[in-house]
């Protein structure tokens, strides 16, 4: 597997105003430089401590986001560094990405998650809580969180017509917000398996990993 020829493929495949984040999660480091010598500047993790011994040891103008599942207590080891974290489910965790976020004197960047898919091990919110976020005195008052924008993650189907509806349900409801917050321009949605169709439909950025790099090694 060539990383160099996968990212070029992709990026040849990508239109220029959707942004790749390349998912490194369980990947080495040497193939991380790899994608990074070869102009890959944004990586994906899902694990903190992961991504935080990560950034220790790779070059400092690579961008991390944060793409899995968030836990409370672990947002204080990426607050220092991360640029951008996709899964905010929820107030409380908003909350204590302010909280650590105004620790570090920086204004993190935080997408919202929206539930799309069937599964139900898949987080996200519905839209009247995401409503009740992007309106409330409390999110207005938070100065070191930004929401910029919206995700989520398609139900795991080899049934294209459904992952299309999920997608449509998702820029349905990006653009329905973004009409009334217009600080909302990203929309993630799409990774390795289905980032053509999210393309198609409307995508700002996607998470691709296996495409470049191979299959995950789960550990």
């Amino acid at each position: 597997m060539d990383i160099v020829e996968n990212l070029k493929q992709i990026q040849k495949d990508l239109p220029e105003e959707v942004t790749l984040v390349a998912v490194s999660k369980t990947k080495p480091i040497k193939d991380i430089k790899t994608a990074y010598d070869a102009g890959q500047r944004i990586f994906g993790e899902n694990k903190i401590q992961e991504m935080t011994r990560k950034h220790e040891k790779l070059p400092k103008d690579i961008e991390w986001h944060m793409i899995g599942h968030v836990q409370t207590n672990k947002v204080k080891y990426m607050a220092p560094y991360v640029s951008l974290i996709h899964a905010v489910h929820k107030m409380k965790l908003l909350k204590e990405i302010n909280k650590r976020a105004k620790k570090e004197d920086r204004v993190i960047r935080c997408l919202l998650q929206l539930k799309i898919a069937k599964e139900d091990s898949k987080f996200g919110m519905d839209i009247e809580t995401m409503n009740n976020i992007l309106t409330s005195e409390e999110y207005a008052n938070m100065e070191h969180v930004k929401i910029v924008g919206l995700m989520g993650m398609a139900t795991l189907t080899d049934k294209k017509k459904q992952i299309k509806e999920e997608f449509r349900f998702l820029k349905k409801n990006f653009d329905s917000f973004a009409k009334t917050h217009p600080e909302l321009k990203i929309l993630s949605m799409g990774m390795s398996g289905d980032y053509q169709m999210a393309v198609k439909n409307g995508t700002t950025m996607v998470r691709i990993g296996s495409k470049i790099f191979g299959k995950r090694e789960y550990h």
